[in-house]
């Protein structure tokens, strides 16, 4: 098997849309976790603690959401290079790698945006019970 080092390059577009989106996600969950801070300031209620701790969780994912979208980047320029080098083997090697680190990557965003579908679902629920009340 030949890889021509235009084939590691193809990841370069999707990858930084990618992390673009995750650093979108970071920042708005940031945001809200320090409204919902405040707000917990003022009343000190388990229902804000409970968000708080799942955002945390959502930040956490997203960190390694980031880190393996960076590490997939990495990895396929690293391939280009090996690549560049003439070195077949060890560029097929890494650019496996790099699919692979996005795969994980991917994975960890599809876990990220359970959570937040389950949540979302959860307050849905609060608003249903107080109608029907």
């Amino acid at each position: 098997m030949t890889l021509q080092i235009e084939t590691p390059a193809l990841l370069f577009s999707a990858t930084s849309l990618i992390l673009l989106a995750y650093t979108n996600r970071f920042l708005t969950i940031a945001q809200i976790v320090r409204g919902l801070k405040n707000h917990y300031d003022e009343n000190h209620t388990k229902s804000i603690l409970l968000q708080i701790k799942n955002l945390n969780l959502r930040l956490s994912l997203i960190r390694y959401m980031q880190l393996f979208g960076v590490l997939c980047l990495f990895l396929s320029v690293f391939a280009m290079f090996c690549l560049f080098l003439e070195e077949q083997i060890i560029g097929i090697y890494l650019f496996g790698a790099s699919l692979l680190t996005l795969l994980i990557s991917l994975g960890i965003s599809f876990w990220e945006i359970s959570i937040s579908v389950t949540a979302l679902q959860l307050h849905l629920s609060d608003l249903i019970e107080d109608k029907t009340k």
